[in-house]
């Protein structure tokens, strides 16, 4: 039996894309603590940052065939970051992760602005309330209950690409509308 422990990365590899399972084995225990730190580091759980290191290895070991890979960790490091960044976008992540991020009261930080956000925020109400009704729809289970374009067809029993048309449709509709207004979001 072979001691991987001191094999290259890029003799791992190479060992690895034949099928050597100890090979692979090696490579996750060199890189799995840095890779758990990194998804932790930005997660701050450990279930979903051990599932994130987890998909990347098993995603690592079932492509093993058409890697190109000059440096292991650069590479895993890449694929942990972009399984972090799905893993918060598919809202997988806990309500305790935004709890991290400080609170600004904005209306005391910045009383013009915050006079601004609100205008600028009802103008957008009432052109929503213009919208057709599916479009409203769609658009508020976008813009003010962050649900994906997924949630949106299962919910309302439509596809993703009539949600993503809606989207699209109100989107340029309230460009049209604030161009209108622009002189006095400049002044």
């Amino acid at each position: 039996m072979n001691s991987y422990e001191v094999f290259t990365d890029q003799e791992l590899i190479v060992s690895m894309k034949s099928g050597n399972q100890a090979a692979f084995e090696e490579i996750y225990e060199r890189h799995w603590t840095v890779l758990y730190r990194s998804a932790y580091n930005v997660l701050r759980e450990e279930a979903g940052s051990l599932d994130v290191v987890q998909e990347v290895f098993i995603w690592f070991w079932e492509h093993r065939e058409r890697l190109e890979v000059n440096s292991i960790k650069g590479y895993l490091l890449t694929a942990v970051k972009y399984k972090v960044a799905n893993y918060i976008r598919s809202g997988k992540v806990r309500a305790s992760f935004y709890e991290g991020i400080p609170k600004v009261d904005l209306d005391s930080a910045f009383p013009n602005e915050a006079l601004e956000v609100k205008e600028l925020s009802a103008m957008i109400r009432h052109f929503t309330e213009e919208l057709p009704d599916r479009c409203k729809e769609v658009f508020r289970l976008s813009r003010q209950e962050y649900l994906t374009n997924k949630e949106i067809a299962e919910r309302l029993g439509i596809t993703e690409k009539t949600v993503e048309n809606q989207i699209n449709k109100a989107i340029k509709k309230l460009k049209t509308n604030l161009g209108k207004f622009s002189i006095f979001l400049s002044l």
